[in-house]
């Protein structure tokens, strides 16, 4: 405004041609022309008394927008913001159907700048786009529901896991006992059997049982729940953290589950999980069939429209719980789990590896592939071993053979030797014995190699030879009694406390 004004001046005042001018304010010349036949144009006098905000009015007057009519009607924009959210779709593809049905229609400009203002009105804060089947918003909300024992009167609060896709706000919603792995995991089973498919995109909130370690840039996602994503197709991408509108889809439906259910119940009890899942159910199918305020539909009617089409089907079996540990292969190819030992590939050995652990198996990863799969036990102490995972010969651990054990022991003394001797010999595969041997060649280091010996003879004695009576024997000092004598003291013949044998005379 301020080289208007200029031009004006130079033109009025200072008697300049139009070339002058433009040259003294490094403008183009057609520019300060304009600017002249708009000032004429509009009748006004030199000098003038308007402000600059009156002054841009008058010489440039808001353009008016064609008014609609019968050949050109404004388009259904609340269909148009529909039908963005399939894949795909594009302002541009919309407006050429639209020219299509009204070729006096408004051109495309018009129809991206007013597109635009209605949907701001729908929406003044989501900037989002959501595509039919592309993301699935997970979360627990806030509130929580009173879950009565009816034996012992005990209250338990429940957690509301809530669900919600983004293209069509269809919700799902379900009461479980806690917010840990198993339930995480059961409650995205249940959801995506609810949904009959499962969206590309799983977008949960920084949940230590969803996501393990939370960055901005890669965040470190749970292996239970990484194997789940696995098993149904689906990519996880978390919010990030302390930023609500990355998952604001979900905020709104935990805010509606709180408002058109929580509260709704408020003043029922209940006795059970399940007996609250039904009311849960019931009320749920109410708040999707419920119609929008400001579009056509309901929750119920774009998820038919748009999202569920969109779907990926669901695998032919649903997703087994699974948890998830890391583990290091002993010298004796066996890895332990729950105190049962499960044996591995024998090149393995001193390697770390990943075990998936269901209710029926344990499987063992090295470098994301299976290397070996056992039924699950749960008798501690023992081994389950596979023919295969045994080495032909243990020449790339000789050192630890049952040769090399007893040699070792020898070195100790030969009642060591025997003790040694004796429980590998009592094993269906000696390597079984490695662990029992190992701890007990270390109780020499421990408490002496002569007190080991003496240990050694009276286990051999006493048929007691384990790591257990070793340590306990040692423990104690009873390797320095003589083997016929007892571990309790003798009682005295006389004492003020004793009666005698005359007594019973």
């Amino acid at each position: 405004m301020r080289k208007i004004r200029e031009v004006l001046r130079l033109k009025f005042d200072a008697g300049l041609s139009v070339r002058k001018i433009a040259k003294s304010l490094s403008i183009g010349h057609s520019s300060a022309r304009d600017y002249l036949c708009r000032f004429a144009a509009n009748g006004l006098q030199w000098p003038i008394d308007l402000s600059d905000a009156e002054l841009n009015r008058r010489l440039f007057p808001p353009a008016v927008p064609p008014a609609p009519s019968d050949q050109r009607p404004t388009p259904d924009w609340a269909h148009v913001h529909a039908e963005l959210r399939r894949p795909g779709v594009t302002l541009a593809l919309l407006w050429q159907e639209y020219r299509l049905a009204h070729p006096q229609g408004f051109q495309y400009s018009w129809f991206c700048e007013h597109y635009r203002l209605w949907a701001a009105k729908v929406d003044v804060v989501m900037r989002q786009e959501h595509r039919a089947g592309e993301k699935l918003f997970v979360d627990y909300a806030g509130q929580t529901v009173p879950v009565i024992d009816r034996q012992t009167g005990e209250i338990r609060q429940t957690q509301i896991f809530v669900a919600v896709l983004g293209a069509s706000s269809y919700t799902f919603a379900e009461a479980t006992w806690s917010q840990k792995l198993p339930d995480w995991l059961g409650s995205h089973v249940r959801c995506f059997a609810f949904l009959g498919g499962t969206s590309q995109i799983l977008i949960p909130d920084n949940l230590r049982s969803g996501v393990t370690k939370a960055l901005r840039y890669e965040p470190d996602i749970n292996p239970s729940y990484r194997d789940l994503a696995e098993h149904y197709s689906v990519a996880v991408l978390p919010a990030r953290s302390r930023k609500p509108r990355d998952k604001a889809k979900v905020e709104v439906g935990v805010q509606v589950v709180e408002r058109w259910i929580l509260a709704v119940l408020r003043n029922r009890q209940f006795f059970s999980l399940g007996e609250l899942n039904t009311a849960i159910g019931l009320l749920l199918d109410h708040l999707n069939q419920k119609p929008f305020k400001k579009l056509p539909g309901s929750r119920w009617s774009a998820f038919e429209a748009l999202d569920r089409p969109a779907l990926q089907a669901l695998p032919e079996h649903p997703y087994i719980y699974a948890e998830w540990k890391k583990v290091r292969v002993h010298i004796d190819y066996h890895v332990e789990v729950d105190g049962h030992f499960y044996s591995v590939p024998y090149q393995l050995v001193k390697h770390q590896l990943e075990v998936r652990l269901t209710a029926q198996t344990v499987e063992c990863f090295h470098a994301n592939q299976r290397v070996a799969s056992h039924l699950r036990s749960s008798h501690k102490g023992r081994h389950t071993t596979q023919i295969e995972h045994m080495p032909k010969s243990h020449r790339e651990h000789a050192e630890w053979t049952p040769q090399r054990l007893i040699r070792w022991a020898e070195q100790t003394g030969p009642n060591t030797a025997g003790v040694i001797a004796y429980i590998l010999e009592r094993r269906i595969h000696p390597q079984h014995g490695f662990r029992a041997c190992l701890g007990i060649l270390r109780l020499g280091k421990q408490h002496g190699e002569e007190r080991l010996e003496a240990a050694c003879q009276r286990a051999l004695a006493l048929g007691a030879c384990s790591y257990k009576s070793l340590e306990s024997i040692l423990r104690q000092g009873l390797e320095r009694l003589p083997l016929a004598q007892q571990n309790l003291p003798l009682l005295p013949e006389e004492h003020i406390n004793l009666r005698g044998p005359g007594y019973y005379h």
